[in-house]
């Protein structure tokens, strides 16, 4: 029987972006687009992160529509 690799879904330099993101974020660097505020949640910076390496080019899963 073969076996089953694993696809990663999110690549290496997608994680790099969220890491950075992250530690911006407890240093409390990071900032939101427009409005220029600090961003305090974890679910925000990781937002920032991906969308940062979408627009790089790297692989990233969609977005999910809304509902």
């Amino acid at each position: 029987m073969a076996k089953k690799t694993k696809k990663r879904k999110y690549s290496k330099g997608a994680a790099k972006k969220v890491g950075r993101a992250m530690k911006k974020r407890k240093a409390g660097t990071l900032k939101s687009g427009r409005s220029g505020k600090k961003v305090k949640s974890k679910k925000q910076a990781i937002a920032i992160g991906l969308s940062e390496a979408r627009k790089k080019g790297a692989k990233v899963p969609k977005k999910r529509s809304k509902k």
